[in-house]
């Protein structure tokens, strides 16, 4: 008679060894999931991953340089809430190896040569503070002067509250940027991962030529509660995941993980900027 160890006495599986798949609950060993760029193989749930996993999944292999690494947040309002500010950016540094919520650089994509931002919900949930604008804005700017698209991934809870209104002019800065790249006729492609919300998908996340999104990413600008006492109205379970919001015409395609940097790809060659006019006639 085989006897079965009491419940328990079971011993759990080691979390640097296993991790469990919060849609299907399988139990994934995590050298499996990394080696399926993150991906459950069951129930294909994206987990999330960092700026610089998510750089080694898009550019091509030794393409990538990083721009602006030196540019570290500072606390202009002395902000304190649970901690102060600059406790709260060395422990988001610690925790996510980037002195911010983005990486930015220059890369090349399926070949084609582009300045890349990504941002990293790692650090102080992506939140979009005074050097996350400057990084992505310098980003822009330098894919105007070189005439190379902007790709730009986002992973954010919005603008970061401890910078004030700061943080919110962030976004004109940035969408003046983007506005000269479409003036250029400059491809600009953003991609919307889990989760992408508040200010950021309220300015230049919605505003890609082109604008792709992972599986059911996040994609809000408040919560569901808030939205739902703001227009008094319940709506549809899921009505902020991709699914739905593409659906409803506001993202251009759902792509998941594995076909991404090939879908890009695509549109980086069928966007090719238009050749400058010289006045030649030709």
């Amino acid at each position: 008679m085989r006897l079965r160890m009491p419940f328990a006495r079971r011993r759990e599986l080691p979390s640097h060894l296993w991790t469990q798949c919060p849609d299907c609950a399988e139990m994934l060993f995590n050298k499996q999931l990394v080696r399926n760029m993150n991906v459950c193989p069951k129930c294909e749930h994206h987990f999330k991953i960092g700026a610089r996993e998510r750089i080694e999944l898009l550019a091509d292999k030794g393409t990538f340089e990083e721009r602006d690494a030196d540019l570290t947040s500072g606390d202009p309002l002395s902000f304190v809430d649970s901690k102060p500010y600059r406790e709260r950016i060395e422990a988001a540094r610690i925790k996510s190896g980037a002195t911010d919520a983005v990486i930015t650089g220059t890369a090349a994509v399926g070949g084609v040569p582009v300045e890349l931002a990504v941002m990293d919900f790692d650090f102080i949930g992506g939140s979009m503070g005074s050097v996350v604008g400057e990084k992505i804005t310098r980003a822009a700017e330098r894919a105007l002067a070189r005439r190379a698209p902007l790709v730009v991934v986002s992973a954010s809870g919005g603008a970061r509250m401890q910078e004030g209104t700061l943080a919110l002019m962030q976004m004109a800065k940035i969408l003046s940027a983007v506005s000269r790249l479409g003036d250029a006729g400059i491809p600009y492609i953003s991609v919307l991962t889990d989760p992408t919300t508040g200010g950021v998908l309220a300015s230049f996340a919605s505003l890609g030529d082109v604008v792709l999104a992972e599986p059911k990413a996040y994609i809000g600008f408040s919560g569901a509660r808030v939205t739902d006492q703001t227009i008094g109205e319940r709506l549809p379970a899921g009505f902020q995941r991709a699914e739905f919001v593409l659906e409803h015409g506001f993202i251009d395609q759902v792509v998941p993980r594995a076909q991404l940097k090939e879908r890009i790809a695509f549109f980086l060659a069928a966007l090719r900027p238009k050749p400058v006019d010289l006045g030649w006639g030709l």
